[in-house]
């Protein structure tokens, strides 16, 4: 039974800094990537960021480049997402995701199997 727990929201004032975490079982991080997404009120499901070991690769939207940083602790089978200078735009449900790792496009959400039930994270000005 594949399981991915998203935890780590809250609400924060524009400029501080949060960090998520997805604790993942079921699967390992040997044969899946972990994607991490958001969705705000009204708008569409956004990828932010994966991180994959296999390829030793890691992805980050354009607009939190620079800002967020996605890492792995295999041991603990949990990725976390660290995002700092969060601005009012961030505020939105994250989701973490596993993909098999078979060369698919982990910027897409279609691409992933299994997903976490969210965690809200609200930035005010």
């Amino acid at each position: 039974d594949v399981q991915l727990q998203a935890s780590g929201g809250g609400l924060v004032r524009a400029g501080g800094s949060l960090r998520l975490s997805c604790a993942v079982s079921g699967v390992t991080f040997d044969d899946h990537a972990i994607g991490w997404f958001r969705q705000a009120p009204g708008k569409g499901r956004e990828a932010v960021s994966s991180i994959s070991d296999i390829e030793g690769s890691v992805y980050y939207v354009d607009s939190v480049k620079g800002r967020f940083t996605i890492s792995s602790d295999d041991a603990k089978n949990t990725v976390y997402l660290q995002m700092d200078s969060l601005n009012p735009e961030d505020a939105a449900v994250y989701y973490c995701a596993a993909a098999l790792e078979d060369g698919r496009d982990l910027s897409q959400g279609y691409e992933y199997d299994y997903w976490g039930q969210g965690t809200l994270v609200t930035v005010s000005s």
